[in-house]
């Protein structure tokens, strides 16, 4: 058994103990393999991370299935099985509450969280207030923003302690991670410049969507969002908070109401009625969709093509 295995072999009779004899299971699609190191990814973001810095080097599962809403994951025993055998877990504490849990029993030796790179945003970052106003009364809120990897240039921060951490658990290839890392950042750096220069002049800087979580594409180019719910997208808006964002909708002559590709479009279609608007849809790419053929950068493009259109952007 070679050094890297000891800690999996470990790792995987505890998971068979804390199942009750219930199998652990390698990641999806990889078969346990010595030679590489076995990362499991809470949601999709990560999972692109890791995947582009660990190259072949690592077999990467994704807790969060294609076309599954992540916040609300529930774990079944196989997936706990695939958290206790993992040489890393990538996570992000508070945005999966039974994915910390997890982390917390089986892996928090061997646990990545993402959220400790940057200090998080707030929840109001990015979101709109008038001048004089202290904000709605129902304004959604409360609590930080999980959402960071619609910064790009937060992302490849992250990308960076990704590759320290895989070089630790993966010492021999350590240089490979940082190299891909540094390729990857310089991926991430030209969209952010190209989301700089295709939303620097604009004919509106509000954009309504239909759960708040934009906060930090709107910081990072200086625009301005309306949430009809808060921070999770399930959450049913009130009659006042409906009242109040199409009020901002008017205000702000919005031409386009956002919606999600995982989450019901009802509630951005019952606004965009009300103010005579159109829907159309703006990815927070929490989960890749199950007809989707792209991966982060191109779903990222096409929300700045939907954001320039909608901001009538020249």
């Amino acid at each position: 058994m070679n050094i890297r295995s000891a800690p999996r072999a470990l790792a995987a009779a505890t998971a068979l103990l804390a199942l009750g004899g219930v199998a652990a299971c390698s990641p999806d699609g990889a078969d346990a393999d010595p030679q590489r190191v076995d990362v499991v990814a809470a949601f999709y973001p990560l999972q692109f991370l890791a995947e582009r810095i660990g190259g072949d080097a690592v077999a990467v599962s994704n807790l969060a299935k294609p076309g599954a809403e992540p916040h609300d994951l529930e774990l079944n025993p196989r997936q706990v099985g695939q958290v206790s055998e993992a040489e890393l877990v990538v996570y992000l504490k508070g945005f999966q509450p039974n994915v910390d849990e997890a982390v917390d029993q089986n892996a928090a030796d061997r646990a990545f969280d993402v959220a400790t790179v940057q200090p998080l945003l707030t929840a109001a970052a990015g979101g709109h207030e008038h001048e004089g106003e202290a904000g709605h009364a129902e304004e959604p809120g409360g609590g930080l923003d999980p959402h960071l990897w619609l910064d790009p240039t937060r992302l490849a921060t992250v990308g960076d302690q990704l590759a320290e951490r895989l070089g630790r658990a993966d010492p021999e290839r350590a240089t490979d991670y940082t190299a891909r890392a540094r390729a990857l950042r310089g991926e991430l750096e030209k969209l952010d410049a190209e989301f700089a220069a295709g939303l620097k002049t604009c004919q509106r800087r509000e954009i309504v969507v239909s759960h708040t979580a934009f906060g930090y594409l709107t910081e990072r180019y200086q625009l301005e969002q309306v949430g009809i719910t808060g921070l999770t997208p399930d959450t049913e808006p009130s009659p006042q908070r409906l009242a109040e964002v199409a009020a901002e909708a008017r205000e702000h002559r919005a031409t386009t109401i956002f919606f999600e590709t995982l989450v019901s479009p009802k509630v951005a279609e019952t606004i965009a009625a009300e103010v005579g608007a159109k829907t159309a849809v703006l990815d927070p790419i929490e989960g890749l969709s199950t007809d989707s053929g792209g991966d982060y950068l191109s779903v990222m493009r096409t929300n700045l093509q939907t954001l320039r259109t909608a901001l009538s952007c020249s």
